[in-house]
């Protein structure tokens, strides 16, 4: 307890660095995932805007780079990261990392639960003379929108579960905290002080998106 409290800046700073790389990975991935979900949604036969070669070329795409364990995802990520960040190593290389990798799970997700929006709804949509477009922002993501949220508490649990592992290599956070002070120097008090608060912020974040979930689909 007494190394605990003399790390107690140290381990607030590690909250903070996690709490920036689940965000940033979260605006990251979350945008690429939306664009990648709703291309493969909208270009699926049947789809509002169905083209095979692209939704071909999006699918294959999710299902090469999706399969790929984190840990070697971040090693294949290297080069394009030290070309965007400038920096393979670090907080912000870490969250960039993330962000691609779950924009992959993002985009699945997205399009599993625009899918389940009701055909007839989207009919009565064109009936009225909305277009693709229309159909797609108004309609079909407005529909899906409470499940979109819990799709999305869940990939917000996964980051934080990332951003602990990316701590192990380099990146910062609350995984660095518990892998430096704590594992490896034998204080597991401080290790699983790092744990309890990461299963804090999932807690807390569960508890958001459920309640946000059933507000929309109440409306």
């Amino acid at each position: 307890m007494d190394r605990l409290i003399e790390l107690q800046d140290e381990f607030w700073k590690s909250a903070v660095e996690t709490l920036y790389m689940v965000t940033y990975a979260l605006v990251l991935g979350g945008v690429l995932g939306l664009v990648l979900g709703v291309a493969l949604y909208a270009t699926r036969r049947g789809g509002v805007l169905p083209n095979r070669a692209v939704y071909a070329v999006v699918n294959l795409l999710i299902n090469f780079f999706r399969p790929i364990p984190f840990v070697i995802f971040l090693a294949v990520m290297q080069p394009l990261t030290r070309f965007v960040v400038g920096t393979g190593i670090g907080i912000t290389a870490g969250a960039f990392a993330i962000g691609i990798a779950a924009s992959f799970a993002i985009g699945r997700i997205v399009e599993q639960h625009l899918v389940t929006v009701s055909p007839g709804t989207i009919e009565a949509a064109r009936s009225m003379g909305a277009g693709p477009w229309r159909i797609l922002l108004t309609v079909a993501i407005p529909e899906a929108l409470g499940p979109l949220i819990l799709g999305f508490t869940f990939i917000v649990v996964a980051l934080i579960d990332m951003s602990a592992m990316a701590g192990m290599i380099g990146g910062g956070g609350l995984g660095a905290f518990a892998q430096t002070y704590g594992f490896r120097q034998f204080e597991p008090v401080v290790m699983w002080a790092a744990i309890v608060l990461i299963v804090v912020f999932v807690h807390l974040v569960q508890v958001l998106g459920t309640w946000l979930a059933r507000k929309v689909m109440r409306r």
